[in-house]
């Protein structure tokens, strides 16, 4: 089993595999209630759009995941719960004026790639996974947690104990 550390207040995962991130995955979809935010940040190539795919089939969403880089959000409507997956790379102004906020105290579970980029129209409570390559190899791949808000908080301890269950 992979383990989990603590450093510094955050809690730290590394994923080895590809195997690894989807097991990952599955333990998001499984947990995930309407209402959770989880914003995805890390460099390009890092394993955002792999982990959003697996969460999909975890909700049980059978068709195929496209990152959402030109059209910001893409909505699955068909499984356990909604998943609105939204890539805002490439939104440099006027995020508060997306109408983001009705999907992020909506009724599924929104996954935004580049979160970190839209700073003030960001949800008030979000869990956010912060990926980095590492040289261990080319799949290896080092996650942060960071709890932002109750919410968050709960939605990172049901995620962990699936993980370590």
């Amino acid at each position: 089993m992979l383990k989990i550390e603590k450093r510094m207040g955050l809690i730290m995962l590394k994923l080895q595999t590809l195997e690894d991130t989807n097991r990952l995955a599955s333990a998001i979809g499984a947990v995930a209630l309407a209402g959770d935010n989880l914003v995805l940040t890390g460099d390009l190539g890092t394993g955002k759009t792999t982990l959003t795919k697996g969460i999909a089939k975890s909700l049980g969403i059978h068709r195929t995941i496209k990152s959402p880089t030109y059209t910001i959000i893409r909505e699955y409507l068909e499984g356990r719960i909604p998943l609105y997956h939204m890539d805002v790379y490439r939104v440099e102004n006027g995020a508060s004026d997306l109408g983001l906020d009705e999907y992020f105290e909506g009724d599924g579970l929104c996954v935004i790639e580049w979160g970190n980029l839209l700073q003030e129209a960001l949800p008030l409570d979000y869990l956010e996974l912060t990926f980095k390559r590492t040289e261990e190899t080319e799949q290896a791949r080092e996650l942060t947690f960071s709890a932002h808000g109750k919410r968050a908080s709960d939605f990172q301890k049901r995620i962990l104990e699936r993980w370590s269950a």
